[in-house]
């Protein structure tokens, strides 16, 4: 299994989503509410400002893949993007993602948004580590094959 999240990249969104929910949390939400509020969040956004209201909470500077990268050249563990999905098809874009956490749900929606874009990249991964749920969602983790 892969190590805790060191910190959360979210995009501008999921950010106000979050900085309105985490910070007032119930008690039956605390084993999230911690680790949510303590931790480092990075914002990517071209339209907030600093100071961001929620605690931990900062705008990534400039360009984000840019940003993105210095991030993951300090040696501060294991960065999650939850949600955002245009910041992770940035992320994807810039060969930024080291490893997918998916969640297959026993449910058709008939649509949705994408996660990986329609380029025609070919992007080999490998199964890391399976786990079936209680409700029949299955949590697929998959790093990448070219092993970097």
């Amino acid at each position: 299994m892969s190590p805790s999240p060191c910190g959360f990249l979210v995009g501008r969104r999921t950010y106000e989503i979050f900085a309105a929910h985490w910070p007032n949390a119930g008690e039956e939400e605390q084993a999230l509410t911690e680790p949510m509020n303590r931790l480092p969040k990075y914002v990517a956004s071209t339209t907030l400002s600093e100071p961001l209201a929620w605690q931990n909470a900062t705008l990534l500077p400039g360009n984000v893949a840019e940003a993105v990268a210095a991030l993951k050249q300090d040696d501060g563990g294991d960065l999650r993007v939850i949600g955002s999905s245009q910041l992770a098809q940035t992320l994807i874009e810039h060969d930024l993602v080291d490893e997918f956490r998916l969640m297959i749900d026993p449910l058709v929606l008939g649509a949705g948004k994408r996660l990986f874009a329609g380029d025609g990249r070919l992007r080999m991964l490998r199964l890391v580590e399976t786990e079936m749920t209680s409700t029949g969602a299955i949590l697929a983790t998959y790093a990448r094959a070219d092993g970097t």
